[in-house]
């Protein structure tokens, strides 16, 4: 972590989207500071005026007071490009460029699973949570719930991991050391005393307006390798983040409910329209996240073979000296080939992985 890495998290016109195409274009917060403003205008097609700001680093006296007030708190402040960031988290598009941490670190990085539901929990539900939890606790190595220290299933996923004796993560819509709700500081201290943590994407300087709590839930959805929603009206930010676990391509799974309770409603309709795996037991999630073959997919998962390159793939990417982005029509010049030819071969090395088109029609070398 650099003063750069909070800098750029707090920069005006800056969000976490913006933040991560700043980041793959120019490799880190340093290298971004420290580029012009018609660079940052050209490269990464800013506007004018978000340039002047990171150029005249109008963010780095309040990233300063950020770091002391961590460093007082006890909060450690993990960057994007730090190796200690969680891999799973940094697959999807719109992960943060900053985490806030108390607790054990590492546990981001083991194999979570997120549990979620609804704030109106029934016996039901905590009961589930206490079964599901008990019985990956016995058979899963290096088990880390995930969920968002909200009444509820979400509390109650926290407290079975506690007596489980496995660490659990509780991600949070409010900047640290604070804990919301107040009346789970309790639960809080208890996750930190054995081996968990808390997290959070926002700084001490950031404006609470009760916003933060559908976005935080992209980050429970992300850490982990599946989400199981427990209970869940119709409605409810625990569908928010099934949804957002479907879009990272996460396994979603639910626990049915009778089809009379009204807490069980979008539990089953995410089994009824296939949104979601039916899970009872340990058993279903392990073998839902193939936990059975003995891979840790929290930390190897799978990828899809890169296919090899054809000769005019290959002499496509040898145009590309650098990884600095190439614009098509300078392509188009370089290699002699008509549009149509060059943007089959471009898509090719897309498929492939070997380079990415950004914004203004542009190409970058991976």
């Amino acid at each position: 972590m650099t003063l750069e890495d909070i800098a750029l998290q707090m920069t005006s016109g800056i969000g976490v989207k913006g933040a991560a195409h700043l980041l793959e274009i120019f490799g880190n917060a340093r290298n971004i500071f420290n580029a012009s403003s018609d660079e940052l205008i050209q490269k990464a097609a800013l506007r004018p005026q978000i340039a002047r700001n990171i150029v005249q680093k109008q963010a780095f006296s309040d990233a300063e007071k950020e770091i002391a007030y961590c460093q007082r708190h006890g909060i450690q402040i993990i960057a994007s490009t730090d190796p200690q960031y969680p891999p799973l988290l940094h697959e999807i598009p719109d992960y943060p460029p900053v985490l806030y941490v108390k607790g054990e670190v590492n546990v981001l990085s083991t194999r979570c699973i997120s549990m979620v539901g609804t704030r109106q929990a029934t016996p039901y539900g905590q009961t589930m949570c206490n079964r599901l939890v008990d019985q990956l606790a016995e058979r899963i190595p290096e088990l880390c719930i995930v969920s968002g220290l909200a009444f509820g299933i979400d509390v109650a996923a926290h407290r079975a991991a506690l007596a489980a004796h496995v660490p659990t993560i509780a991600v949070l819509a409010n900047a640290l050391p604070g804990v919301t709700p107040a009346q789970h500081a309790g639960v809080a201290r208890d996750i930190l005393a054995h081996g968990g943590a808390l997290v959070s994407e926002l700084h001490s300087q950031s404006k609470q307006n009760g916003n933060f709590y559908l976005t935080r839930n992209r980050i429970i959805a992300a850490l982990s390798a599946g989400c199981i929603v427990v209970e869940s009206p119709d409605s409810g930010g625990s569908l928010v983040t099934a949804h957002y676990a479907d879009g990272y391509n996460r396994t979603v799974m639910a626990v049915p409910g009778r089809a009379t309770d009204r807490t069980s409603s979008g539990t089953n309709h995410l089994i009824r329209n296939r949104k979601a795996q039916l899970v009872m037991s340990a058993d279903d999630v392990i073998r839902e996240l193939m936990w059975d073959l003995g891979e840790n997919p929290a930390m190897f998962r799978p990828q899809a073979p890169t296919p090899a390159l054809t000769s005019d793939e290959e002499r496509l990417l040898s145009l590309f000296p650098t990884s600095d982005p190439l614009p098509f029509e300078t392509l188009a010049e370089q290699s002699g080939l008509n549009p149509g030819e060059l943007t089959v071969l471009l898509v090719g090395l897309e498929l492939s992985g070997a380079i990415r088109q950004l914004p203004g029609n542009r190409y970058m070398k991976l």
